[in-house]
């Protein structure tokens, strides 16, 4: 018994802190990836990394105009953040 609860646990942990779902739209219909990093460094980000998540959406890493560390996922469609962490 322990070692199917172990085990569950091992399987459902990456789960535990996937990133969220963006978008189930055709990638055909995401924004351009060069464009929107380039929107965002006009509105005062810094990226240091960008990456298409598993769960459809752009995610960076970097900066805000306020200097604050933040960690950042958007919608790639409408480009609209769906989840916002800043590190401080």
């Amino acid at each position: 018994m322990r070692k199917l609860v172990l085990l569950s646990l091992i399987v459902a942990s990456p789960l535990a802190v996937a990133g969220p779902q963006c978008t189930t739209a055709e990638r055909s219909q995401w924004q351009d990836q060069k464009a929107f990093q380039e929107q965002l460094k006009s509105q005062g980000y810094e990226i240091s990394k960008f990456k298409v998540t598993d769960g459809n959406c752009y995610e960076i890493y970097g900066f805000d105009k306020d200097k604050r560390k933040v960690e950042i996922y958007h919608d790639p469609v409408s480009g609209k953040a769906v989840k916002t962490e800043i590190k401080g």
